[in-house]
């Protein structure tokens, strides 16, 4: 007669002891993690952007020419040189007249385009892409498709064959004739370009606008078109008017890749950044004076945004207006 013994159940073992202090992981650390992100954006931005322009700013006190090595300080030479310098005083001139053409226009254009897609009611993220695609273009392509196609001096360009049809005769658009047409060609690759990209930070200010207004106004007898534009929807967007004029300052002095591209080395036409690069590249290689002509640039473009900015009230609350 044998007997069944049942095997006792094993006991679980016993838990370690953990630790009173617990480990921190590195990556728990919120310290730790904002300068892991943050390091390589702040290394980049000195070594391409802040050592270039404490260096620049030093060099335009120095006499530098074919060498970025400062030889022998000069003081305020380089930019007595530069203020009496009829091509780089010319350029500035020039070009605030420019800007003062181009901003309001492209103001316009970005803004129509911005209403004429808020409206749609079907398609809209067709034409809003359709509108925004030239922005992705480079300015060195599309100066090169208006020199070369749309406004060839020749009569196979695209102008040329257009007025031909009314009977007009071919015009060199991009020679300097009088009157100039080469700001033609200048203004509207700029528009073609840029108007896309502030059409869509109006857009997205339009789409901010409580709808509530609108319907109030209508209760109130307001008439929808410009009356309702004029007295509720420009209101609204005056701080994305501000943003974008002041964008726009700072781009329009900024030029440089259209005009080197359509007018190659003429003497005339030249934006100021053109101008420099001549200063600093050219026969001479003048590194101080260009230096110093960029410091003046970097100056009147402050003055001038600073200027707008208090003009329209940048940063101003709601409760200020």
């Amino acid at each position: 007669m044998s007997t069944t013994t049942t095997p006792d159940l094993a006991s679980p073992a016993p838990a370690k002891a953990t630790s009173s202090k617990p480990r921190r992981a590195l990556r728990g650390s919120s310290t730790f993690n904002f300068w892991l992100f943050i390091g390589p954006f702040l290394a980049g931005l000195m070594i391409f952007v802040y050592v270039p322009i404490g260096w620049s700013i030093y060099l335009s006190f120095f006499e530098a020419r074919f060498t970025v090595t400062p030889s022998r300080f000069i003081g305020l030479d380089n930019y007595t040189y530069m203020l009496t310098n009829p091509d780089f005083v010319g350029s500035l001139g020039t070009f605030t007249v420019f800007a003062a053409f181009i901003v309001p226009t492209t103001w316009a254009l970005s803004l129509g385009l911005a209403l004429l897609v808020n409206r749609l009611r079907f398609m809209r993220a067709f034409f809003r892409s359709v509108f925004f695609l030239p922005t992705a273009c480079s300015y060195v392509a599309a100066a090169l498709i208006w020199k070369m196609s749309i406004f060839s001096g020749v009569r196979f360009g695209l102008m040329n064959t257009v007025i031909g049809w009314f009977g007009a005769e071919n015009i060199a658009w991009l020679s300097n004739p009088s009157p100039p047409w080469y700001w033609f060609v200048i203004v509207t690759a700029r528009l073609w370009l840029q108007s896309g990209f502030y059409m869509i930070l109006f857009l997205a200010a339009l789409q901010n606008i409580p709808a509530e207004l609108y319907e109030a106004a209508a209760i109130d007898g307001a008439k929808p078109g410009w009356q309702t534009f004029r007295h509720i929807t420009l209101p609204q967007l005056r701080a994305t008017s501000t943003a974008v004029i002041l964008l726009l300052l700072i781009a329009a002095y900024q030029a440089f890749d259209e005009f080197f591209n359509l007018l190659s080395k003429t003497t005339w036409g030249r934006p100021p950044l053109v101008e420099l690069y001549y200063t600093a590249l050219g026969e001479n290689q003048d590194y101080g004076a260009g230096s110093a002509g960029a410091v003046i640039l970097t100056v009147l473009i402050v003055i001038v945004t600073l200027f707008q900015g208090k003009l329209m009230g940048f940063g101003r609350g709601e409760e200020a207006k």
